[in-house]
């Protein structure tokens, strides 16, 4: 075996045992280190199926916390509107505590259509029913 193979080789062995050591040595964390989490899916109440907004108008999302869990992994929440099967880019709300229970969004200029309903992300992301968006189709 050549020099320049046995060291190539001998790299490598050098890496791989370094990188073992260091995964054996890390210490673990340990259970009583973890604070409990749990995940906070709370159902949102408006808009509802039936709901017309208007664009441009102003209304309250509003979602329900009586269940709330004592430890939520994210308590900053953002409401994103969607259409159909899709979520929109569409920032309704954003940064806002998900424990309040209703923040105010306005209704942005979108086209008018019956199948539009908001996703209330914190923890997890969680639909409204479908509702209507109504206005003049010119921007």
């Amino acid at each position: 075996m050549s020099v320049s193979v046995f060291m190539k080789v001998a790299l490598v062995v050098a890496f791989f045992a370094s990188l073992v050591q260091l995964v054996l040595g890390a210490p673990a964390p340990s259970a009583a280190s973890l604070e409990k989490r749990d995940v906070f899916v709370p159902p949102v109440l408006y808009p509802h199926a039936g709901t017309v907004w208007t664009k441009g108008q102003r209304h309250n999302v509003t979602w329900d916390t009586s269940n709330a869990p004592v430890n939520i992994t994210n308590k900053v929440g953002t409401i994103l509107l969607r259409k159909g099967d899709l979520t929109t880019p569409l920032v309704l709300a954003s940064g806002f505590d998900i424990l309040l229970g209703r923040i105010e969004v306005t209704v942005p200029w979108v086209l008018p259509d019956s199948d539009y309903s908001v996703v209330l992300f914190g923890d997890s992301g969680n639909f409204s029913p479908q509702f209507t968006i109504n206005g003049p189709t010119v921007f």
